[in-house]
């Protein structure tokens, strides 16, 4: 009998709790919903209910990408990436429909963004970076890649200039029998630090790579610049190797690159 008199409580608590929320106008409901991971966090808010729905896929929060659009009047969506990147404001998502598969090539970033696959797994949302590009998406600010497929026939399928990129639970696919030397995952050339003028301030450079699947190519990543490889972590799976591994600065000047046949541990 007790225990079903505090279940209870624990229901009426959670209900007035929603309620309160509910309480809040729209502007102020949507720069909490701000503060959300796109996902799964943000995801998970759009299926409350109809409100929390219109405001967490709101235009503000986070671009779509969606070859199949029609209505090119849609605020926040967008037929193709590189539109979609041209049109985001610093510090923006750009959400990209999964099925099918998305033509990329040589699309600068200059800006903060994070470039999300909407599928459940990173198999679900393609990047296809055709031969006679360098790369597929070329980074010049602090960036996040999440749960995408990223396939490159010649060159790289991620070229890091500049910022702190972070490459989470994504595919790299590279030309399995390179005839290329320049057929890698990822190239950086970036420095160990770099000054910003505006505000006097030193911003550091790297790569972070976490639980990436990385597929053919001569290397994982070669690094042109003052960074070097650190920190490297294999795991083996039946199908599958995945990686965790960094590239930052470090004392010494020496370059040095990852080989896809790297130990397993």
């Amino acid at each position: 009998m007790e225990e079903q008199k505090r279940k209870w409580r624990r229901i009426s608590k959670i209900s007035t709790d929603f309620s309160l929320i509910n309480s809040l106008d729209d502007g102020c409901l949507m720069h909490i919903f701000s503060f959300l991971s796109p996902i799964p966090d943000r995801y998970n808010t759009a299926l409350v209910c109809h409100r929390w729905r219109f405001l967490a896929c709101h235009p503000r929060l986070w671009l779509r990408v969606d070859r199949a659009v029609k209505d090119l009047s849609l605020p926040g969506v967008y037929p193709n990436i590189e539109m979609a990147v041209s049109a985001a404001r610093p510090g923006d998502t750009i959400l990209i429909a999964a099925g099918g598969s998305h033509h990329v090539s040589n699309i600068q970033i200059e800006k903060p963004l994070c470039l999300i696959g909407a599928g459940e797994s990173p198999d679900d949302t393609t990047l296809i970076c055709s031969r006679s590009s360098d790369s597929a998406l070329e980074f010049m600010s602090t960036c996040k890649l999440a749960n995408l497929t990223v396939r490159t026939e010649l060159g790289c399928c991620l070229l890091h200039r500049s910022g702190k990129l972070t490459i989470d639970g994504c595919i790299l696919q590279c030309e399995s029998n390179p005839l290329d030397h320049l057929s890698y995952a990822i190239i950086s050339t970036a420095g160990a630090a770099e000054v910003i003028p505006s505000a006097l301030k030193t911003c550091s450079n790297g790569v972070s790579v976490l639980k990436t699947r990385i597929e053919g190519g001569a290397k994982a990543v070669l690094t042109s610049g003052t960074l070097s490889l650190q920190r490297v972590r294999v795991i083996y799976t039946r199908t599958s190797l995945f990686f965790w591994f960094e590239v930052e600065g470090s004392d010494k000047n020496t370059v040095q690159s990852a080989s896809v046949e790297l130990p397993i541990s």
